[in-house]
């Protein structure tokens, strides 16, 4: 299993960043998916999650209304639409597989960083 993230950044306050995943060694389709991050001295925050076939997704109270989460399985890959992006939303980025119901997960990527500063 690989996940390799992409796309993070340096943006102002109110810009908008498209994260990617990159999924391999494992049927994509067949599994829901995450992405979550982590601030300096915090600790992980889920941020949205999306089952197999893209057709149900949630995102985190903290980022309800700014972010979306897509997926193309054709591609194996995994989106995070990021906008009106605030400092706080800095952190690293990971994507993760999903293995059950309360979005538990067996594999991270080794994340991307998204920094929002002016």
């Amino acid at each position: 299993v690989q996940l390799v993230e992409s796309g993070g950044g340096l943006v102002q306050p109110g810009g908008s960043l498209r994260l990617s995943c990159a999924a391999s060694g494992f049927t994509f389709s067949n599994y829901a998916m995450t992405w979550v991050r982590q601030a300096p001295g915090k600790g992980p925050e889920w941020v949205s999650g999306i089952i197999q076939d893209g057709a149900w997704t949630k995102v985190g109270d903290s980022v309800k209304g700014r972010f979306i989460i897509s997926r193309d399985n054709a591609k194996n890959t995994l989106y995070l639409q990021m906008n009106s992006l605030r400092p706080e939303d800095t952190a690293l980025y990971y994507c993760a597989r999903v293995v059950g119901m309360g979005w538990p997960n067996d594999y991270w990527g080794q994340g991307t960083q998204v920094t929002v500063s002016s």
